[in-house]
């Protein structure tokens, strides 16, 4: 379906009716899947089937890209001057600042806009107004591997300390990743905002200005380096070589006694036959008062002037039935309201109650920010230093906050 990936064609009318036309959304999305059987240009493809059987006057041409690539493609649109209509991937901050995203509010009903989930619509604002449609999401828990804790005799922790006396049980054991603490490229601005967060800091404050070298983030960095990686219960791989898919592959081998993890790992531990738990994550003193939250974003262009089709469109991606579909079928969040009540209540989703119930308290990345594409960039490649033998949690966190506070500033 996603050859001609969209030119807007207008058609002549036909047998003597009066002139119509016929209006060609092109949509890029990310792919979900990890396999051609479970692609996410299956599920589109049969939504954009089912819109278009009662909206013969539109079709719906949708191209779906890796996570890889897919960022990198609309950009690249949009440097051509052939932006999709829609374009579901990972940040719209940049294009919300340039004037080329559509309002949500000139596009949803209000009763759709209403019924995202607050911290999502939040998330995403630019100077409040909202651009970004939150399409995905996932929140983070604890696993653990309940034959590796039994084994040991450990119960799981709900404090820094007893984190740390476990992983040093774990190791005494043989365990070889006590604690997996991936601080690699692919994803170390997850894993160390999980730890800030857990620490009582973040990325920014509460009014959303960058808060990196924070008192609270150098104590939680400063813990880490000494009673984590310093004892060397982190496993033989140093954090900064470690990204998250191979630890992810390592618990499901029974390697890893404890690591951050979404949703989408249940399903691959699971298949391995690896037994787990999974609890809030642990905080100074007891569980930590927050977690974070990850969207991934819907944004609709507004070069090709399709409004009014894209509206209507895109209320029907967000009708419930549509929103649980794709959700069941990653092993993902749904992002509304209504949705995310009947996932709830359903005894066949109560796997993912923990993490459903975490949405309301999570913390999102700063995605409003147009700089935050950059500063997530530069954490991927300098926190791990801070954690490692001889590094600087003040130095590096104060490094990345000078950094921070001029991209601001200039954006």
């Amino acid at each position: 379906m996603a050859s001609a990936l969209g030119m807007t064609a207008t058609l002549a009318g036909c047998g003597g009716s009066g002139g119509s036309s016929e209006v060609t959304l092109k949509l890029v999305a990310a792919d979900y899947g990890d396999s051609k059987a479970n692609s996410s240009q299956r599920y589109w493809d049969k939504l954009a089937k089912e819109y278009e059987a009662d909206h013969p006057r539109v079709r719906v041409e949708v191209s779906v890209y890796s996570w890889t690539d897919v960022d990198r493609k609309v950009k690249e649109m949009v440097a051509a001057d052939d932006a999709p209509d829609l374009a579901q991937i990972g940040a719209y901050a940049d294009y919300a600042a340039k004037g080329e995203l559509y309002r949500v509010d000139d596009l949803l009903s209000i009763p759709v806009q209403a019924n995202f989930v607050p911290q999502l619509t939040d998330a995403g604002e630019t100077d409040r107004t909202q651009y970004g449609m939150p399409f995905a999401s996932s929140t983070r828990l604890l696993f653990y591997n309940k034959t590796l804790f039994s084994q040991a005799g450990l119960t799981p922790p709900q404090t820094w300390s007893e984190l740390a006396a476990d992983a040093k049980a774990l190791k005494s054991e043989g365990v070889k990743f006590p604690y997996a603490l991936p601080l690699g490229p692919e994803e170390a601005q997850a894993e160390t905002m999980q730890w800030l967060l857990s620490g009582g800091g973040g990325y920014t404050d509460d009014v959303g200005t960058y808060s990196i070298d924070s008192p609270q983030n150098i104590k939680t960095l400063t813990w880490l380096k000494d009673e984590l990686v310093g004892k060397g219960l982190t496993g033989p791989v140093a954090p900064a070589k470690l990204n998250r898919a191979d630890a992810f592959s390592a618990f499901t081998r029974g390697d890893v006694g404890m690591l951050v993890g979404h949703p989408t790992l249940m399903q691959k531990a699971a298949k391995k036959g690896v037994k787990f738990g999974m609890v809030p994550m642990p905080g100074i003193d007891g569980r930590a008062k927050a977690t974070m939250g990850v969207a991934d974003w819907m944004m609709a262009f507004r070069k090709n002037g399709h409004g009014k089709q894209l509206g209507d469109f895109l209320n029907f991606v967000y009708d419930d039935k549509n929103v649980l579909a794709f959700s069941r079928e990653y092993d993902l969040l749904p992002v509304t309201a209504s949705a995310s009540e009947a996932m709830a209540a359903d005894k066949n989703e109560q796997d993912l109650g923990p993490f459903l119930d975490q949405l309301p308290s999570s913390v999102l990345y700063p995605v409003g920010k147009t700089s935050w594409a950059g500063i997530s960039a530069d954490v991927k490649k300098q926190i791990a230093r801070a954690v490692s033998s001889g590094g600087s949690p003040t130095g590096v966190l104060g490094k990345l906050q000078i950094t921070a506070t001029t991209q601001d500033s200039a954006a």
